[in-house]
């Protein structure tokens, strides 16, 4: 195989790199830029919106800010479903992907401007570029490979991931610092520079993908198109007029677009379930693996509902009750952004080698017992949290208890992520196929909803009472689970 993207393969004469189709190195520097954009924000965000107005933040409370973060992951992963449609549908994976970025490097560019209004347009431009941008860019990866049983697919998709932590590594070492030790706006400008630099190297390799990416899979009757503008028209006008109203009357606050999402959030994700899972045309087998994929549903729900919370409530916790200091070297608190990645890159091979060295030994842990034991360890993650809140009543606590529970959480997320996404693969219906990828992602945004419900409805984060429910309602939803293994390894129907 050739190492590099100038040199061809002896085999079929093609360009490739690191021995993959040459497209890849395209949409690996695509990807690592727009992750490197959307980490570097998320890394500001909860700090710049409670940071003092006279800090240059907006000077909101905590709750207030860890529910407009909540409410903004929910929607990146919930946005994802009509970001799919969009692809299958309207556009094309390839012009989805490009529309996205444009919209992402948009939305970035308003959050570097220093008006209110402004950077709400921003984040909402964001979140809804991120999830039809993240819904497509991984169907161009498998489109590279002509044919699905190429052994390269499986490496293509891991090199691709790669990119994906880089550019969240990078991110916060850099924006963050500028953000908080420069400027805030120059920190989120410095964003829309790495999607713009990820929009180039994209446009720069388009005769690199497979032509099959321009093309719309399902595309849209001429019918289809008006009621499809019809209906969005009519809800665009209500809440327009709905919001007009509340304008008028001189009491629009943020909870007035916060509480709609949150309950969107949760109303949506319990919907799309219910309505795969009631599908009288599902075969008897489909409807058994659909029950116990609600399972996973709810398991994954939970852990992403305190996994979420490294760039909220544990940056507030860096920021305001732990040293930023380590071995004499001092560093701004958006740095911790930068230890999931790092954790990841370090332990992904760790764990794709030891899966396959168990499975060789018929040791290899079921799926059940893989997301059980995530939840246990996410649970004892706020378990620490739980005492490092005690341990900062006396004072700032050192780093190193952060830096735990990031690890703690990594080895959960290896435990449960590309676990999840393969789960899902196996236990989706023939008709649902690639539904359910979103609908596994809705898992994200079904916790994420949850911790924003949760502070719109006044629950304090800086008590030891937060980081103890949280984690124990984790720690023993996975020892349910694995209490009831055997009854959903049952509904599973010979999936493991």
């Amino acid at each position: 195989m050739a190492s590099s993207l100038t040199k061809g393969s002896a085999a079929t004469g093609e360009k490739t790199f690191l021995g993959h189709p040459s497209g890849l190195a395209f949409l690996f520097m695509t990807e690592m830029w727009e992750r490197y954009s959307f980490y570097g924000m998320r890394a500001l965000l909860v700090l710049y919106l409670a940071a003092n107005v006279a800090d240059g933040g907006l000077g909101m409370n905590d709750a207030t800010a860890v529910a407009i973060y909540s409410v903004y992951n929910a929607m990146v992963y919930l946005l994802a479903l009509p970001g799919g449609w969009l692809g299958d549908r309207v556009w094309g994976a390839r012009k989805a992907v490009a529309v996205a970025g444009v919209v992402i490097m948009a939305g970035h560019f308003l959050l570097a401007v220093p008006s209110t209004a402004s950077f709400f347009v921003g984040l909402a431009l964001i979140a809804a570029g991120s999830g039809v941008l993240k819904a497509n860019i991984s169907t161009m990866v498998g489109q590279l490979y002509r044919d699905k049983n190429d052994p390269r697919r499986d490496g293509g998709f891991t090199i691709f991931y790669m990119g994906i932590n880089l550019g969240a590594f990078a991110a916060p070492l850099t924006i963050g610092w500028v953000g908080q030790e420069l400027d805030w706006h120059i920190g989120f400008a410095m964003a829309g520079a790495g999607m713009a630099l990820g929009l180039l190297f994209y446009f720069i390799g388009f005769r690199h993908l497979n032509p099959v990416s321009s093309r719309v899979p399902d595309p849209l009757s001429a019918a289809e198109k008006s009621a499809v503008v019809r209906k969005g028209l009519v809800w665009l006008c209500v809440a327009a007029a709905a919001y007009a109203l509340i304008g008028l009357a001189g009491v629009f606050t943020i909870n007035y677009a916060l509480w709609p999402l949150t309950v969107l959030g949760l109303v949506l994700p319990a919907w799309s379930l219910l309505r795969i899972k009631r599908d009288r045309d599902l075969e008897p087998v489909e409807q058994s693996r659909m029950s116990a994929y609600v399972w996973f549903f709810i398991a994954a729900a939970i852990f992403w509902a305190i996994y979420d919370q490294t760039g909220s409530t544990l940056s507030l916790f860096a920021k305001g009750h732990t040293e930023s200091m380590l071995f004499g070297f001092g560093f701004p608190e958006s740095w911790f952004q930068s230890l999931n990645p790092l954790f990841v890159m370090a332990l992904a091979p760790l764990f794709a080698w030891l899966w396959v060295a168990l499975a060789h030994r018929s040791k290899e842990p079921s799926t059940v017992a893989k997301f059980s034991f995530a939840l246990v360890m996410v649970g004892l993650s706020f378990g620490i949290m739980m005492i490092a809140q005690g341990a900062a009543a006396g004072g700032k606590v050192t780093p190193m208890w952060l830096v735990s529970v990031y690890f703690i959480q990594t080895v959960g997320e290896l435990c449960l992520s590309p676990v999840g996404l393969s789960m899902t693969t196996k236990l989706a219906p023939k008709k649902y196929g690639s539904q359910m990828m979103g609908v596994f992602f809705l898992a994200v945004t079904a916790g994420d909803s949850t911790i924003a419900l949760l502070q719109l409805c006044g629950v304090p984060t800086d008590t030891q009472s937060w980081f103890a429910s949280q984690g124990a309602l984790a720690a023993l939803a996975g020892i349910a689970v694995y209490l009831y293994r055997k009854k959903v390894k049952l509904l599973m129907r010979g999936i493991h």
